[in-house]
């Protein structure tokens, strides 16, 4: 069902996510009609089965088709706003230190060229209850704040935002709120529209199970359009989904394969399906996680409403700094999580507890997954400790 290797224990659905064997085979299907006639495959039957991809997304997302529009990933997604925001000296953007790195960087980037100003906002571990994270960007707000970028579920301390909640304090104080849904879809329930921000942006090949490069982004209204990072034929249609839908000769079968996901996820149950896979992963995610919590000896991070399908279990520090960076080389304890068959990401954050392993819970893992993860998680940490 999964083309996952099945001599690995896959405990990271969250970094890059896996797609199931049923759905890789429609898009290997739309390849293979790709090449057989690319002229008549893309200027005949793309753009109808784009738009259908368009309208199975919306269902999924609680939103209309005419708002979204699609990108490789959340990252470009982010990027597009981003450029899109008119900046002046001394403006300031409000954001968290639980944000998604890559996301962050851009955002310093956008701020070194404009003049704007970062607040970033530390929410403490461990979090008592979502009114900690609501209190303390609301209470962030200065007079030149104009914008925000907000995560709906972190990515280093997998911790469920209120983010309806914050996006209504902040755009009713005319801040505009751009939200990193990178996790969100297929993790939790999902309203867009009810969540009111100017811009969220996703990925589709995370929890929702798609090929990789398959995101998107939606806009709130018509004065948060805006226009693609490469301008190509369709820059200048007044449908300012064209220029989105064409900037170039690229592979869509990752898109084109979204309804083929969904429906694998609701597993022959339109209306009941993704709510009770959704519900199931949950339940995993908590119960490994106080799994480890007991094990390990940690403090619990925050309560089990702010959880979706993901878990950061605190961990004492490590012998030596963990760089964070993409391609880093793995540390003893990560060579010793990749020995015995285990791949979970050990994840640094700005704040204390500064390490930590963040679960992930999918429909291919088990519960007794977590149990070994936890044996081997001991001994590795009893090897740190000695040297």
């Amino acid at each position: 069902m999964w083309s996952l290797d099945p001599h690995v224990s896959f405990l990271n659905h969250g970094s890059f996510g896996a797609c199931p064997s049923s759905v890789l085979e429609v898009q290997a299907a739309f390849r293979a009609e790709m090449e057989r006639e690319p002229v008549r495959f893309f200027r005949r039957r793309y753009p109808a089965l784009l738009d259908e991809a368009r309208r199975s997304l919306a269902s999924v997302l609680s939103t209309d088709p005419t708002r979204i529009v699609f990108v490789a990933n959340a990252s470009e997604g982010v990027s597009t706003v981003l450029r899109s925001w008119d900046l002046s000296d001394g403006d300031e953007i409000l954001t968290t230190d639980h944000e998604y790195g890559a996301c962050l960087k851009a955002l310093r980037r956008r701020a070194s060229e404009t003049g704007a100003t970062i607040r970033t906002v530390h929410v403490k571990l461990p979090v008592s209850s979502e009114e900690d994270v609501l209190e303390s960007l609301s209470s962030s707000v200065g007079p030149r704040t104009r914008y925000a970028m907000v995560s709906h579920i972190t990515s280093p301390t997998a911790l469920v935002f209120p983010i309806r909640r914050v996006c209504a304090a902040l755009e009713a104080r005319g801040v505009r709120v751009l939200v990193d849904g990178a996790h969100t879809l297929g993790q939790v329930p999902l309203d867009v529209d009810a969540i009111g921000a100017s811009w969220f942006v996703g990925n589709a090949h995370k929890w929702l199970c798609a090929p990789k490069s398959a995101g998107f982004l939606v806009v709130k209204d018509e004065s948060c359009v805006v226009k693609p990072l490469v301008w190509s034929h369709e820059i200048e249609d007044e449908d300012w989904q064209r220029s989105f839908d064409w900037t170039g000769t690229f592979d869509p079968s990752s898109l084109l394969s979204i309804p083929a996901a969904i429906q694998f996820l609701q597993g022959g149950d339109a209306a009941e399906g993704f709510a009770r896979h959704m519900a199931r992963n949950h339940e995993l995610a908590v119960n490994a996680r106080e799994l480890l919590l007991d094990r390990l000896k940690a403090e619990r991070p925050a309560p089990a409403q702010m959880l979706g399908a993901m878990a950061f279990v605190p961990l004492p520090p490590g012998p030596g700094p963990l760089s964070g960076a993409f391609a880093s080389p793995p540390t003893d304890l990560e060579r010793h999580l990749e020995d015995h068959g285990i791949q979970v990401p050990l994840v640094i954050w700005p704040g204390p507890p500064h390490r930590g392993v963040r679960i992930s819970c999918q429909a291919y893992n088990t519960f007794d997954e977590y149990r070994t993860l936890a044996d081997v998680l001991t001994s590795g940490l009893e090897r740190e400790a000695v040297g």
